[in-house]
């Protein structure tokens, strides 16, 4: 006879392999979260330290930002080993205690996997070179020199110059679409997707639950090395590269968003099925075809699961009629696809600088666009620091770490102005960062944003974070809905978000003047929870200045 424990147990319930859609993705840059040895840079038990921070912010998962052996030409995002940490950060035990502790709090965890190239000092790299015909000759992407001694194609590297390095050893030249140190892999080498597949198994296998995928369209480039056209000047624009670099100046056909790259994805997403729950999101750097491209990794269902292009990370600044353009191109070329969408991230200029300065209430206006990304239909990246409100910071040329930033300087000052570290504590050194000085600079002007001066404090912006996502959290149109735009004029933008029975009105204005929607004869019921002023009055949705209103349509 059963023992009625037996009989009464209930067998744990099945993973959601569906929870990637529209959630809520913390991005971490390890450098600059939390310093828990006192060398002045952030590791994998800083992050330890710092998890129940995240969880009570209300995010579903951590995405942490490249950890594994690099020399740190590119901050990590040049490998030399794939499977190991860099003792910069801690080691593997550290990062599966890291997973073990996310969990336990509900958080699953999102490593950055840079697959499209590696670091010049890899083995891989330093065996590809060493002659012509050794077994990984044909690892990377190697071409011979034009007749005059130039380079095989006219393609630019993103870090300035040409794409392709010469090589002594083997006297011909290797591609770079980044750093000359971060030589490409050739994906048409079938060896090479193994190879990595059997990296990424390597890690579904310790815990993770996804992947952000590092430049996901640069994984193939096209093996006739033609040369790319020049771009109109007219079309030219700045969201992939900065403005003075010349890479804007090439339609970038030849060198990445090639069509065999779909094939390998669907390799890719066939390993993460094999788990119970894994999930990836793309990184797509194309500034003509983006949202295109988004559209053709993400559908079928049997390619990555989101992607995000740059159309919300570009210095143009976010308005009601972008908004509703972007969403609604997206879901006309991408009918069964899905984004990531995001304001920041460890590469572009943080958007309280990038969009904020100027704006008569930038408190203000960072809540109200902070609940406008967390609506829209998509998944979500918050990129650390943005919930406390951090603006970049301005650097000293001596002061800079980043190769791109040395590179273009001053007309781009790089990328270390958003890469500074978390603060932590208002009066602490270094915002309770570390003890020791950090790798980067902490601004003074951060120390009185720091967690502890806005934890308990309503009106900030980071309980204003903390109670938007739980109002998200308690209606699911949020993360699953539908989206249909509705009328509005200026700065004004409204949509719906439908899910099952459940339609819900989100109206916005993003502007420092009152604004008005009309919502016609169709009823309405406020909701309440979100922080927002905005009434609704007969059929007219009012709204102050920065203001938003959301109500359940009747």
């Amino acid at each position: 006879m059963q023992s009625a424990a037996r009989r009464m147990a209930v067998p744990e319930p099945a993973p959601d392999r569906d929870w990637w859609r529209g959630a809520v993705i913390y991005q971490i840059y390890p450098r600059s979260y939390q310093d828990s040895n006192g060398d002045g840079i952030g590791d994998l038990k800083g992050i330890i330290k710092r998890l129940p921070y995240i969880a009570g912010l209300g995010a579903d998962a951590i995405w942490i930002s490249p950890f594994c052996k690099s020399p740190m030409k590119d901050f990590g995002y040049d490998v030399s080993d794939y499977r190991d940490v860099d003792p910069m950060f801690g080691t593997l035990a550290d990062f599966d205690a890291l997973v073990a502790e996310a969990h336990r709090l509900g958080l699953k965890v999102m490593m950055d996997e840079v697959i499209s190239h590696t670091s010049d000092e890899h083995p891989w790299f330093k065996e590809s070179r060493s002659s012509r015909t050794n077994p990984k000759a044909d690892w990377y992407v190697w071409a011979d020199a034009k007749p005059d001694g130039t380079p095989p194609t006219n393609w630019l590297s993103i870090f300035g110059g040409s794409a392709w390095q010469w090589d002594t050893r083997r006297q011909q030249y290797f591609l770079h679409n980044f750093l000359a140190e971060q030589p490409d892999l050739n994906f048409h080498n079938r060896a090479v997707q193994d190879e990595l597949l059997d990296i990424t198994r390597f890690w579904l296998e310790r815990g993770v639950d996804g992947f952000r995928l590092d430049t996901i369209n640069f994984y193939f480039h096209s093996q006739g090395l033609e040369d790319n056209p020049p771009l109109a000047p007219e079309l030219r624009n700045d969201q992939t590269a900065p403005a003075v670099n010349p890479y804007n100046y090439q339609d970038h056909i030849y060198d990445k968003s090639r069509p065999e790259n779909v094939e390998f994805l669907r390799r890719f997403r066939a390993l993460l099925d094999e788990y119970p729950a894994a999930a990836a999101v793309g990184e797509v750097g194309d500034s003509q075809r983006g949202l295109q491209v988004v559209a053709d990794y993400t559908g079928g269902g049997d390619r990555v699961q989101m992607c995000y292009a740059f159309d919300f990370l570009a210095p143009e600044k976010i308005s009601a009629a972008k908004v509703k353009t972007v969403l609604e191109d997206f879901g006309r070329v991408a009918t069964d696809g899905w984004s990531c969408w995001a304001f920041s991230n460890h590469d572009v200029k943080r958007h309280a600088s990038r969009w904020g300065e100027g704006e008569a209430d930038r408190a203000a206006y960072l809540k109200v666009i902070s609940a406008l990304l967390m609506s829209l239909r998509g998944s979500v990246c918050i990129y650390q620091g943005e919930e406390l409100g951090l603006t970049e910071a301005d650097l000293a040329f001596e002061d800079l770490q980043d190769p791109y930033g040395i590179r273009f300087w001053p007309e781009f000052k790089g990328r270390d102005g958003c890469r500074t570290p978390m603060v932590w504590e208002s009066k602490a050194a270094s915002g309770g960062f570390s003890t020791a000085k950090p790798w980067l600079p902490v601004p003074a002007e951060h120390l009185r944003l720091a967690v502890d001066s806005q934890e308990g404090d309503a009106s900030s912006l980071l309980e204003h974070y903390r109670r938007f996502l739980a109002f998200r959290k308690n209606h699911a149109a949020f993360a699953k809905g539908e989206i249909a735009f509705l009328a509005a004029e200026g700065d004004a933008v409204a949509f719906t978000r439908r899910y099952g029975n459940e339609e819900i009105v989100c109206a916005f204005n993003l502007g420092s003047k009152p604004a008005t929607i009309e919502l016609g004869q169709r009823a309405a019921h406020a909701l309440t929870g979100h922080g927002f002023s905005g009434t609704l009055d007969g059929g007219t949705i009012r709204l102050g200045s920065y203001q938003a209103w959301f109500g359940r349509m009747a």
